[in-house]
């Protein structure tokens, strides 16, 4: 199993919050199109001849390409990478404010199946202070729009933990997610990120800084919340009900290979990965080179067994000690994660370790503890 991710490095606008990489500016958005199809061609012999099952587009604002722009994504894809085309999870990010009925049609009649809509709220104050795109009643308005043009297969994000999200809006959060009967929810802490414009305004004492308590007990509650809805928690940011998991997201949790196309996107063959560079224009430029403008790290057995304990430890399924003496750490994580057996933070299977309900806030603190130093 392996997956492509588009990475579409366009916004309407910046979010407060956010530090992933994107240009406000569409002028060369169909130049991009151009050189991403370009590196998709050039790198067919990255997954290994390995069928791809899941695609990807995420970014910035994938919602803002047209059907003509999937379709030559899609057309390359069958053309150079083994599929099976009825069988594809095929994911768009979109923002609500683009999910208008006249876009729902357009995109109705690509081969898209399955929508992630960056909801974030439905409370104006929230969307505001995020400097989010859409309004409340967008929020609202894209969900229904979706759902009536035929689409099931929809995820939501929602973040808590923003000063303006009090413990009231963030059960109306989520109880709007339960109201619309959507089968799969992302929810993330708000985190102030370097160089963002919330780290600015909380600086500068213009916002308050992320309260440590509410965003655990709204965690908290979105945990028993979402568990009394028939949501399974399979990953920490992640819920959906029996049968509606990402595909995708779990195969890279799980240690599958998966291509990323376009800037800054990463991709990983199992014992390396790359990153391509973070800049639009210098990424154009190497592509109409012919060139992939790409940094690469071979990774240690150190680094391949801290990453698998960091994502295996954050889903359903846990860390597998079986795999972990493939790896050659099984001494090491058995002493260190004594403690936290001990203190009901994790707990064991047979051969299996999970987080508990208690160790679920703390999951990276607790795989932090269990890496081993890279030599």
């Amino acid at each position: 199993m392996a997956g492509i991710y588009f990475h579409i490095p366009f916004c309407k606008q910046a979010c407060h919050y956010c530090n992933f990489h994107f240009s406000t500016s569409l002028k060369y958005k169909d130049e991009m199109v151009a050189a991403m199809l370009r590196e998709l061609e050039l790198q067919q012999a990255y997954l290994s001849g390995e069928p791809v099952e899941t695609i990807y587009f995420g970014g910035g604002t994938p919602s803002l390409l047209d059907r003509r722009d999937l379709d030559l994504f899609f057309d390359k894809i069958f053309k150079h990478y083994p599929t099976r085309p009825d069988e594809l999870e095929i994911t768009l990010e979109a923002n609500p404010d683009d999910l208008t009925p006249q876009k729902i049609r357009e995109l109705r009649q690509t081969l898209v199946n399955r929508f992630s809509i960056g909801i974030q709220s439905f409370s104006e104050e929230d969307l505001k202070f995020m400097n989010r795109a859409h309004n409340a009643r967008e929020a609202l308005a894209c969900v229904q729009n979706v759902q009536d043009a035929g689409f099931e297969n929809l995820t939501v994000d929602l973040i808590y933990g923003s000063p303006t999200t009090s413990d009231a809006q963030w059960a109306a959060n989520l109880q709007q997610v339960f109201d619309f009967e959507i089968p799969h929810l992302s929810s993330y802490c708000l985190t102030v990120e370097e160089k963002t414009a919330l780290a600015h305004f909380v600086n500068t004492g213009k916002a308050r800084p992320v309260d440590e308590e509410q965003a655990a007990r709204q965690f908290e509650f979105l945990v028993k919340q979402t568990e009394a809805q028939g949501f399974e928690h399979y990953e920490i940011s992640n819920f959906a009900k029996p049968g509606w998991h990402s595909r995708h997201n779990s195969s890279y949790w799980k240690g599958a290979k998966y291509l990323g196309i376009g800037p800054s996107a990463h991709s990983f063959d199992g014992l390396s990965r790359q990153w391509n560079v973070a800049n639009n224009a210098a990424y154009l430029r190497s592509l109409n080179e012919g060139k992939i403008p790409f940094e690469k790290e071979i990774l240690t057995p150190e680094q391949r067994y801290n990453e698998y304990v960091m994502t295996s430890l954050r889903t359903m399924w846990g860390c597998d000690l079986k795999k972990i003496d493939e790896l050659g750490f099984e001494s090491h994580f058995l002493k260190n994660v004594e403690p936290y057996l001990s203190e009901g933070i994790v707990e064991r299977t047979e051969s299996v370790f999970k987080l508990t309900a208690k160790g679920k806030f703390l999951a990276d603190g607790v795989a932090s503890e269990l890496f081993v130093e890279n030599e």
